[in-house]
């Protein structure tokens, strides 16, 4: 029995340790205190520009420290888990997505666009999801550029079966053109006359991670479940994920059952997790501090405050490993710096940089 113990123990010792294997050879830093920020974008090697929550926008420079507030005129409605969300910056312009004011508790999922200044940023609207909805819930709000295009989570703001009505926005991942215009092959112009002409997915929930492969060029997202049912998976045109005919495994927060896993006829996500671990900012990792990562995904999570990382190269068999976890609190956002790789996060209260001992 003594034996038969100490062979538990042994292996109990092994899983935990493979688990975080390499964990030692990454160090975690603070580098900066924030308020509740959402969203991060590099506009220079040296430069980051942040959304907090709250409505502020910060330009930090790595190189000397220095943070500065780089004013905009935006109409914020902060209200539950809206606010001022994602930023991106591509070609001298930036975009922010935010919950837009409209009046009577009434917001929007909103996305705008400036000319990059670092004092003033005048945003000017490119995409309004409609309808406005009283909610504070479920704004989804990832933005991600694939060549000409803007692609963008929309969240189906607490409503369930609106995201399986392509007439409304919440829901959906839109795509348009950087200037706002409408891609004339979008889902609408091809073989689904009924939906708006910005969608380009339906049947999401709460999609808080948006990314373009720097390898094979495809769209991915992370998806919020509800208690259980966060997934990881290809963004397809055309296609529907289910909300809320399925469920991804998990169940209502009373406990009741939403409906099935997955069903032909929908989109089938890579990497589900059934307890939820709120999965938030992803990536696709393409850098020289961890090169062994190149091509894997790096996912984010809000309650299970950890990096994992998914080596999808074989979509049916999927292999998973937890680079870290309860290190730096809940994790909002991920940037991989353009030129060193090194990894920087927005938790909730501050900015952190990853790299190698």
């Amino acid at each position: 029995m003594k034996v038969f113990m100490q062979t538990i123990k042994s292996f109990i010792f092994f899983f935990l340790f493979s688990s975080f294997v390499g964990a030692s050879e990454i160090n975690l830093k603070e580098i900066q205190k924030l308020d509740a920020p959402w969203g991060s974008t590099f506009i220079s090697d040296k430069e980051l520009l942040i959304t907090e929550k709250s409505g502020k926008i910060k330009l930090i420079n790595l190189g000397s420290g220095k943070v500065s507030e780089v004013f905009h005129n935006l109409k914020i409605l902060e209200d539950g888990q809206g606010g001022l969300l994602d930023v991106l910056y591509k070609d001298e312009v930036v975009f922010v997505s935010y919950s837009e004011d409209h009046g009577k508790f009434k917001s929007t999922t909103s996305i705008a666009r400036a000319n990059l200044d670092r004092g003033e940023l005048k945003f000017d609207n490119i995409f309004v999801a409609q309808p406005p909805i009283k909610s504070g819930y479920h704004f989804g709000s990832r933005l991600a550029v694939k060549d000409e295009f803007l692609f963008a989570s929309v969240g189906e703001r607490g409503q369930g079966m609106i995201a399986q009505d392509p007439t409304q926005h919440p829901g959906s991942i839109i795509r348009i053109r950087l200037d706002g215009n409408i891609p004339k092959d979008n889902p609408k112009f091809i073989d689904k006359k009924d939906w708006l002409p910005e969608i380009f997915q339906i049947g999401v929930r709460n999609p808080q991670g948006l990314t373009v492969s720097p390898f094979n060029k495809k769209v991915y997202a992370s998806n919020h479940g509800a208690k259980g049912g966060d997934w990881f998976g290809e963004i397809k045109k055309g296609e529907n994920y289910g909300w809320k005919i399925l469920g991804w495994g998990g169940t209502n927060y009373s406990g009741t059952k939403i409906g099935p896993k997955w069903m032909p006829g929908y989109t089938k996500a890579i990497k589900y997790w059934v307890p939820s671990i709120a999965t938030s900012a992803i990536t696709i990792y393409k850098g020289n501090e961890f090169k062994e990562w190149n091509g894997q995904a790096l996912v984010t999570s809000l309650k299970d405050m950890s990096l994992r990382k998914l080596d999808f190269s074989d979509t049916k068999n999927v292999q998973e490993e937890i680079i870290f976890q309860n290190q730096i609190g809940r994790i909002r956002d991920i940037q991989v710096h353009p030129v060193s790789g090194k990894i920087y996060f927005l938790s909730k209260d501050g900015l952190w940089l990853m790299e190698k001992n």
